[in-house]
């Protein structure tokens, strides 16, 4: 499995419209940090985790051909708003795109995104998606998919564990149950937004702690905002913790869903929800 983060940054971007600060002018390349997301790819396929707001020019960057599905954290605008890109994909394959959530992070997104999913309207030049509801672990394309649920201030949000990886960005607390099945990870992507504190992300010293009670062997914190300097910052963090920077990429070895002794996975029903297997 070989993953690319695609973005990095918080929801401004990095470097900040009308920011002057020493960051937004560095000429560090790992200080500009387009919007958070990540691609995942699995043999032939392309899994994408969100379609954030610079999707378009993260695409270009890594010469991205197809996207054969998207697995969404939560409905907010940074990590949503590229999805209309997506319909570039479709012209390609000539394919939908199966994307995956929670029940209420796909309501939303069904909502504000009517567009796409009015079946009443015209065809016309729209993204073809399939929205699927996610209430529990499925296998897609046979890798072992494990929704994580997480707090995101008032509001909550689904992190991924894929085998020994985890992408865990936009929140503030996780709950017990979840930790539960972070354990024994390789590499861990975890919402660490800036050292001060903040309402709905980690701070990066609240990050550092968790990542050590998890005890990934390497972390890697994103979600990154411009009060944080790659080069300045970096010094400062302990062994086996990292800041993420656009375009980092990293490779892991995952079994295949079907040869883990999970429990017997059937066909999603056509209500689009699922938390079994889809060998889409």
């Amino acid at each position: 499995m070989n993953i690319v983060l695609l973005g990095t940054g918080t929801s401004t971007g990095v470097p900040m419209l009308g920011c002057n600060c020493d960051v937004c002018r560095s000429s560090d390349p790992r200080d500009r940090r387009t919007r958070c997301s990540a691609l995942i790819s699995w043999g032939a396929r392309n899994i994408l985790i969100d379609t954030g707001t610079d999707l378009h020019q993260q695409a270009l960057r890594e010469s991205l051909t197809h996207v054969d599905g998207v697995l969404y954290t939560h409905a907010h605008a940074d990590h949503v708003h590229g999805i209309d890109d997506l319909r570039a994909f479709n012209m390609v394959s000539k394919e939908s795109i199966p994307i995956f959530g929670s029940p209420a992070t796909m309501s939303v997104i069904r909502r504000n995104f009517s567009y796409i999913f009015d079946t009443q309207g015209g065809v016309g030049f729209r993204p073809r998606l399939d929205p699927w509801d996610v209430r529990g672990p499925f296998s897609l394309f046979g890798l072992p998919v494990e929704p994580v649920a997480m707090q995101h201030g008032p509001g909550e949000a689904s992190g991924y564990r894929i085998g020994p990886f985890a992408y865990l960005t936009d929140c503030n607390v996780i709950p017990e149950a979840s930790l539960e099945h972070l354990r024994g990870l390789e590499v861990l992507v975890l919402d660490g937004l800036r050292f001060r504190s903040h309402p709905t992300h980690f701070s990066i010293d609240e990050a550092i702690k968790l990542a050590q009670r998890l005890g990934a062997r390497r972390t890697l914190l994103t979600h990154i905002c411009h009060e944080v300097s790659h080069a300045r910052d970096s010094r400062d963090l302990p062994p086996g913790i990292e800041l993420a920077y656009d375009g980092q990429r990293f490779s892991l070895f995952v079994k295949d869903a079907q040869s883990t002794a999970t429990r017997p996975l059937s066909a999603p029903q056509s209500t689009h929800e699922t938390n079994h297997r889809i060998g889409l």
